[in-house]
C-alpha cells in the first residue's frame, strides 16, 4: 500500500520511469484479463492501451487509492463491459435499421413524407449546433466512436465529450417533441 502511494506520487509528478515500470508490470496481465471479457486479444490490447494512455494523460488528477492493481483491474473490467455494451447497442441499432428498411414497404406516402420531414429537421438541428458539439455528435453517432476515442482525437476530456453529447441530445429531444406536437 505504501509502495502504491509512492508510485502514484511519482507518476503524478510526471516520473515517466515510474509510469513505464507500472506499464511493464501490468500490461500483459491486464490484456489477459480483458480478453476474458471481450474474447479478442486485439480489442483487449486496445482497451488496456487506452486505459494507460488516459492514466498518463490525467495523471495529475489521479485519486489516491489503496491499491494500484485493484484500480487497474477494475478499470479494465469497466472498460471491457462498456465495450460489450457498445457492441450490443450497435447490433440493436443495425437490427432496428434492417427492420425499418423492411417496414418501409408498408408505409403510406404520408408516413414517408413525415419521416423525411423529421429527418430533415434533425439534420438542420445538428447543423445548427456549435462546431465542436456537431463534430462530437457526428463522431459518436455516425462514426460509432467511443467517448474516449473522441477525447483522444480532439484533445478534450471525456467529461467535456459527455457534456456536449448531453446538450446535443437535449436539443434534439426538444426539437423532436416540438415537431410531434405541431403535427
Amino acid at each position: 500500500m505504501l509502495n502504491d502511494l509512492i508510485l502514484i506520487g511519482k507518476i503524478k509528478e510526471g516520473d515517466i520511469k515510474a509510469y513505464e515500470g507500472l506499464f511493464r508490470l501490468y500490461y500483459e496481465p491486464l490484456c489477459r484479463y480483458a480478453v476474458t471479457y471481450v474474447n479478442r486479444m486485439e480489442i483487449a490490447e486496445e482497451i488496456v492501451q487506452d486505459l494507460f494512455y488516459i492514466f498518463w494523460k490525467e495523471r495529475s488528477k489521479l485519486p489516491v487509492f489503496q491499491s494500484v492493481k485493484a484500480y487497474l483491474y477494475g478499470a479494465v473490467r469497466n472498460r471491457s463491459l462498456q465495450h460489450i455494451e457498445h457492441l450490443l447497442v450497435q447490433d440493436k441499432y443495425r437490427e432496428e435499421r434492417l427492420n425499418d428498411d423492411t417496414d418501409n414497404d408498408f408505409q403510406t406516402p404520408l408516413e414517408s413524407l413525415e419521416y423525411k420531414e423529421l429527418q430533415e429537421r434533425v439534420e438542420k438541428t445538428i447543423q445548427n449546433f456549435p462546431e465542436r458539439r456537431q463534430r462530437i455528435f457526428r463522431m459518436h453517432r455516425f462514426e460509432g466512436k467511443k467517448y474516449t476515442e473522441i477525447s483522444a482525437e480532439l484533445a478534450l476530456s471525456v467529461k467535456t465529450i459527455e457534456a456536449e453529447m448531453t446538450k446535443a441530445l437535449q436539443t434534439l429531444r426538444k426539437e423532436i417533441d416540438l415537431y410531434i406536437h405541431t403535427r
